[in-house]
C-alpha cells in the first residue's frame, strides 16, 4: 500500500490548509491528505462549525468524528437516528454516504474528522492520555497518525520535531520500527492498515 509508506513527518497546526466545505456551509482545516494529489484514500481534518449545516456526502468513505471544542454537536441522520457528541472528545463513526445535518448544542464547535476509503484502507482511532512514554510500532502494512489534543510531546527520533497541542505526526509504514513518544497530555492515535488485512 504505497500511501502507507509516505515518509514520517510532523505537521504543525500552523501549516494546516483552511478551505470551504464541499457544500459551502462550513470550513475545514486539512491536516493530511494521502495521496496528496488526485483521489485521496486517507484524510485528516478539523471542521469549524459555526451554524447548523448539512454535511457533505462522501460515497465510499468511512468517517469518524471527534468533538474537540464546544458544548456539543448533534448529528441528525435522514434515517431518523440522532447522536449527540458531548465534551470531552466524544466521537462517532458513520458512513460517508449517510445524509445528515449537524446541529450545534450551544455555540460553535471544532471537530476532528478522520476519513478513509473503505475499499482500500482500515483505520482504528484511539483516544489516550499521554503520561510519560507511549510506544507506536510501525510495520510493512501499518502506519500511525498521532494528533496531540493537549500538552506537549517529543519523539526519541531526532528527525521528528516536538509536538505542541494541535500538531499531528505521521509515522509511515515500512520495516518494523518502534517510535517512542514522551510527554504529557492527551492524544488521538490512528492505526492505518490495508483493507485486506482486516480479519
Amino acid at each position: 500500500m504505497d500511501i502507507l509508506t509516505t515518509p514520517s513527518r510532523v505537521i504543525p497546526a500552523a501549516d494546516y490548509h483552511r478551505e470551504r466545505w464541499r457544500n459551502g456551509l462550513g470550513w475545514t482545516r486539512e491536516i493530511l491528505r494521502l495521496p496528496e494529489h488526485g483521489q485521496w484514500q486517507l484524510r485528516l481534518s478539523i471542521a469549524e462549525i459555526e451554524r447548523d449545516a448539512a454535511f457533505s456526502a462522501f460515497p465510499g468513505i468511512e468517517r469518524e468524528l471527534v468533538l474537540l471544542e464546544g458544548e456539543g454537536l448533534r448529528l441528525r441522520f435522514a434515517d431518523g437516528r440522532c447522536e449527540t457528541l458531548l465534551p470531552p472528545y466524544q466521537r462517532l463513526r458513520f458512513a460517508g454516504e449517510d445524509e445528515l445535518t449537524g446541529e450545534l448544542v450551544d455555540g460553535p464547535s471544532r471537530d476532528f474528522n478522520l476519513m478513509w476509503r473503505r475499499d482500500d484502507l482500515h483505520a482504528e482511532l484511539l483516544h489516550r492520555p499521554l503520561v510519560g512514554s507511549m510506544l507506536f510500532f510501525c510495520e510493512p502494512q501499518a502506519a500511525w497518525a498521532i494528533h496531540l489534543l493537549a500538552g506537549q510531546a517529543a519523539f526519541e527520533d531526532p528527525m521528528l520535531p516536538p509536538l505542541e497541542a494541535g500538531d499531528t505526526a505521521w509515522l509511515g509504514a515500512g520495516e518494523r520500527r518502534r517510535h517512542a513518544l514522551h510527554g504529557g497530555g492527551e492524544l488521538l492515535a490512528i492505526r492505518v492498515t490495508p483493507a485486506a488485512d482486516v480479519a
